[in-house]
């Protein structure tokens, strides 16, 4: 292999073995700080050195730089800020050491903490995200981050445990390896499973530059709503068994947690790619990109093309490929006569035109043998979990239509979970108080529970204030597409009418500090799936217009 990684060498943040034993037993009784699922992949991958040149999470020096020009401080292209954010009351100072462990504890390194700095999330989104509105996926993540950044060297004892699919967890180095005799390699790096057209613009890449083909599924932190990792593995081995050329294709999974970033996001992952020893790469349209527009559909691949020296990678000049039913076969959009048939098929339309009907995808978009496993995870839509999130002021009549409404989807036979604001604060949050922080924590944890219930295919219904829309929105994210938010508005002084626990009034006296509707404000949801009125509608009635929407929506299957 020609290519050496980006910037000269791979970095390696593991301990040596003979160091091993002394460091896991000093680390054992250090301060430690537990790391998100985010920072984790972060961690990981800095520490086998796919984020090469990066040395550790960034300092501010190099996390200002690259808000601001895409470069560290020293020039060096790279787009997207590696950082570790902490909560104000972590048991960090400088100059200390402290424990870096997983959210179950693992111990994953030793930080040496040099820099703590403050960081802003609205710079952070319009910089990197170009925007602050919550509905994108890692806005709302945001809001959950500590409001500090730290620094410093690191000692890698461990990587993350995984358990799943171990023999293509493989290093940078060890794909530089096992691909060493190889002067070109075509990388393809994708959430979602591989499609014909996919397969066909890859063959083709690897005919004309005789070059090798290196596949690498996104396994880290994606969308929500995407296939899941399992399943996309599962599609990729398959593939690779039956119509892939075997001597010449290797599967490499990627644990990397997206930015949906757009433009930064595809010069990032170049890199990445480089570090592995990719020498051509291909980026599609609206690259990582949420809120798709044809306006901006190839600007990460020209942002990427213009780096091409810099970054030592080639971007492939094709543009989308699609199928030819005529001719029965598969070809570069960007080639087709002017009249000439062509048939595409977005992951979204797979999901919403077969997948959630329960039909069967057709044989010219995927091969039989992955449409059978992608009908296997994904069954209809009437099959699968979703969580009906109704939120308002205290009062409004949440409660009450969430408890018929849950009837009446027993009647439907579907299975039910009831997680009301005020059982859960009683059992599952009890000792929270009800500052912002509190009510986010109660929020949260209505929230996964909830996630976990969709995930397992039942229904869960919440009533709950839930009064912040960054929180709203980052439940969303929890739960993914099975998410469905209810407004329940009903105005303030009809809800202090209604007040049976005198809560309002004791608010309206002092007694009750923050109170939301009083001296806490209430944020309406600016785009709620459903919508109630109260004040003119009986609860029964709601609770049948929600159900009205759920069944138009394929989720409840008339019989």
């Amino acid at each position: 292999m020609t290519l050496t990684p980006y910037k000269g060498s791979l970095i390696d943040l593991r301990v040596s073995v003979d160091k091993y034993e002394a460091l896991n037993n000093f680390a054992k009784d250090l301060p430690a700080i537990r790391l998100s699922e985010r920072a984790t992949h972060d961690l990981e991958l800095l520490a086998i050195g796919a984020f090469s040149p990066l040395r550790g999470f960034m300092g501010q020096a190099d996390y200002e730089a690259v808000l601001e020009t895409m470069r560290l401080s020293d020039g060096t292209l790279f787009p997207m800020p590696i950082t570790l954010p902490v909560d104000a009351d972590a048991p960090i100072s400088l100059d200390t050491q402290i424990a870096l462990r997983t959210r179950r504890n693992s111990l994953l390194a030793i930080m040496t903490v040099e820099e703590i700095y403050e960081w802003d999330i609205d710079s952070y989104a319009q910089n990197v995200l170009r925007t602050t509105d919550t509905r994108h996926p890692l806005v709302s993540e945001l809001y959950r981050w500590g409001r500090l950044n730290i620094a410093g060297q690191l000692q890698v004892l461990r990587l993350p445990p995984q358990y799943d699919f171990p023999e293509l967890r493989l290093t940078p180095a060890e794909v530089r390896h096992k691909l060493r005799h190889q002067k070109y390699v075509v990388g393809f790096q994708s959430r979602n499973p591989m499609n014909r057209a996919h397969e066909a613009m890859l063959k083709h890449a690897s005919e004309d530059l005789d070059a090798s083909l290196l596949l690498q599924p996104i396994i880290g932190l994606t969308n929500p709503n995407d296939i899941d990792h399992y399943t996309r593995v599962r599609a990729y081995t398959t593939l690779l068994d039956d119509h892939l050329p075997q001597d010449k294709t290797l599967i490499s999974l990627l644990p990397l947690a997206l930015r949906w970033s757009g433009e930064r996001e595809a010069l990032w992952q170049a890199i990445i790619a480089r570090n592995y020893g990719v020498t051509h790469l291909p980026i599609g349209r609206n690259h990582a990109n949420p809120f798709p527009d044809s306006d901006t559909d190839y600007n990460a691949r020209d942002l990427v093309k213009t780096h091409e020296s810099e970054l030592g990678v080639k971007v492939l000049p094709y543009r989308e490929w699609v199928y030819l039913p005529e001719d029965d076969r598969y070809a570069d959009s960007a080639d087709l006569a002017e009249h000439q048939q062509s048939i595409q098929l977005s992951s979204k339309a797979m999901r919403r035109g077969y997948l959630d009907k329960g039909k069967k995808l057709p044989a010219w978009f995927v091969r039989p043998e992955v449409a059978d496993i992608l009908a296997q995870a994904y069954p209809p839509k009437h099959e699968r979990g979703i969580c009906i999130w109704f939120t308002g002021l205290s009062g409004a009549g949440k409660s009450t239509t969430a408890s018929i409404l849950s009837a009446k989807l027993r009647a439907h036979g579907r299975q039910v979970t009831l997680l009301d604001g005020d059982i859960v604060r009683t059992n599952l949050s009890r000792g929270l108080g009800f500052s912002k922080a509190d009510r986010d924590t109660n929020v949260r944890r209505i929230g996964f529970v909830a996630s976990e219930i969709v995930r397992h295919g039942g229904v869960a219904i919440c009533a709950a204030v839930s009064p912040y829309r960054a929180t709203r929105a980052d439940v969303r994210s929890m739960v993914g597409e099975g998410f469905i938010e209810v407004f329940v508005d009903t105005p303030l002084e009809v809800c202090e009418a209604r007040d049976s626990k005198g809560l309002y009034a004791k608010a309206r006296r002092g007694q009750i500090k923050g109170f939301t509707g009083i001296d806490d404000p209430y944020e309406a949801p600016d785009n709620a799936d459903i919508h109630l009125k109260t004040t003119t509608v009986s609860p029964d009635m709601n609770a049948q217009y929600v159900l009205n929407y759920l069944i138009e929506q394929a989720f409840i299957q008339l019989l």
